[in-house]
């Protein structure tokens, strides 16, 4: 009977699926597929365990799993799973008005920005980062040999959360 529930939710809050362009919802289908583990279409803590171990993180505690769970307002069903994803993304400003910001420093359109600038802005101005904040930003988007950030795939990744591939 669950699966019937699981429908009813789903129903009831299909505009989650407008959220979303349709190849992002495949991307999401995919990844919930992938941690439910034993296929019953619900992430469980058994799931959360196995893809933890499937990725090399083996001491996983329970209250860290637990915690997790405590997330969902309920059983995690795939519209669950994408409803998560909303909100935590709810706040992301669109692609497009992310590049904007960082042309501001790229008056030549290069797409990419010198990394030592970047960090200055980034260190000084508005919501100021601090220097863990950017390293943080540098290791998970190293600059290239010539020390420049590539600002359009960082852009790609806040907005769609992974890089695109290269053709």
């Amino acid at each position: 009977m669950p699966p019937k529930k699981a429908k009813k939710k789903e129903s009831a809050s299909s505009n989650v699926f407008t959220m979303f362009e349709q190849s992002q919802i495949q991307e999401f289908k995919e990844a919930f597929t992938i941690m439910d583990q034993n296929r019953d279409g619900f992430i469980d803590k058994n799931d959360l365990r196995d893809t933890f171990a499937a990725v090399g993180r083996l001491n996983v505690g329970n209250d860290e799993l637990d915690d997790m769970l405590k997330e969902a307002p309920g059983a995690i069903n795939f519209t669950v799973f994408l409803s998560m994803f909303g909100e935590k993304l709810k706040g992301t400003d669109p692609e497009e008005t992310i590049l904007n910001a960082f042309k501001m420093f790229d008056p030549e359109g290069t797409g990419v920005l010198k990394g030592d600038e970047i960090k200055y802005y980034l260190m000084s101005q508005a919501d100021k980062f601090s220097e863990a904040e950017i390293n943080q930003m540098f290791t998970m988007f190293p600059l290239d040999v010539s020390g420049n950030l590539d600002y359009k795939n960082l852009c790609y990744v806040i907005t769609h959360g992974e890089e695109k591939e290269q053709d």
